[in-house]
């Protein structure tokens, strides 16, 4: 079955498809069907992360449709990440062989660090957000550029193809840069028109590294949103760009991502939503109005996790 996504090529030649299905928030008992609609409407590129909880529920949904014979293995390109109390070195193989048990396959197209931060290390049956007596997150002694060494020898013993970071600062990649053999291919971070990231990008870009775009649509499920929070998809100048394209708010925020050569990995459990964020292939936005998008940035940054600023690792004290 043909797809109509678009690819992107990696820093080590391996191509990717530029606009993936995310599965962040998604319960257990809605991402088995989400995915599945996500396969059959023509999504190849899959994100997941083990903290998400839901990755035994993905994993179903993927058998399902390689038994099928909707799509086989090699049409499929599975994202996950290693979570923040996995960074010692000598555990990160047990903790991605535990992924691909529940995703149900053999290899990871790409695997991420999924924070900077080293969170207190744990096993996999412990807290996912370790906290003292007050209720304050523990920190880990864990190191980025260790746990960097370690994701390398996943890519050659052959259980994951590419390599990547999620929410890294420049300074921390260039940390990377100066041990890693093997390049990171992508930094996924949050990234929407009121943060737009074009400093973090254009130095990415720099080092041949992609940006993945993730929440860009402003995240407008997450639990800690307030009322007057301000709202992407209700934004007026975004509804008069939709309207000039005959296209829903959502297409158009995707659009901007993949114009700026941004992966981007848009999520929803809506059958509707997940076919209409896929149809975004037949127009092009303006340059002016992309240009008008581009001025709502004002670092407005809804995944902060603030209450860890303290962390010697917290990516967001960075200028960028």
């Amino acid at each position: 079955m043909a797809s109509k996504n678009q690819f992107i090529t990696f820093n080590n030649g391996q191509k990717y498809p530029i606009l993936g299905f995310g599965t962040w928030k998604s319960k257990p008992g809605e991402v088995v069907e989400a995915v599945k609609a996500a396969i059959d409407i023509g999504y190849r590129h899959i994100d997941c992360a083990m903290v998400y909880e839901n990755e035994n529920e993905v994993g179903t949904a993927i058998k399902q449709k390689i038994d099928e014979g909707v799509v086989k293995r090699e049409d499929l390109f599975i994202t996950s990440k290693l979570w923040n109390t996995f960074h010692q070195p000598d555990y990160v193989e047990t903790v991605i062989k535990k992924t691909l048990s529940d995703l149900k396959i053999e290899y990871l197209d790409l695997y991420l660090i999924h924070w900077p931060m080293a969170f207190k290390e744990g096993k996999l049956e412990d807290e996912w957000f370790p906290k003292d007596a007050n209720g304050v997150t523990l920190e880990g002694n864990g190191s980025y550029v260790e746990t960097w060494k370690a994701m390398e020898k996943l890519v050659q013993k052959g259980l994951v193809k590419s390599i990547g970071v999620s929410n890294f600062s420049k300074k921390q990649i260039e940390d990377i840069l100066n041990v890693a053999t093997i390049k990171p291919v992508v930094n996924q971070i949050e990234c929407h028109p009121y943060l737009n990231q074009k400093k973090l990008k254009e130095f990415c870009e720099q080092k041949n590294i992609l940006i993945t775009a993730y929440s860009p649509l402003g995240s407008p499920d997450r639990p800690w949103a307030k009322p007057e929070d301000p709202s992407l998809l209700d934004d007026p100048k975004i509804i008069a760009i939709a309207k000039k394209y005959n296209k829903t708010s959502a297409q158009i925020l995707i659009k901007y991502q993949l114009q700026r050569g941004n992966i981007v990995i848009p999520k929803s459990v809506t059958k509707s939503r997940i076919e209409s964020n896929f149809d975004v292939w037949d127009f092009a936005l303006e340059q002016g109005d992309i240009d008008v998008i581009d001025t709502f940035d004002c670092n407005g940054r809804v995944l902060h996790l603030n209450w860890n600023n303290h962390f010697k690792d917290y990516p967001f004290h960075d200028e960028y």
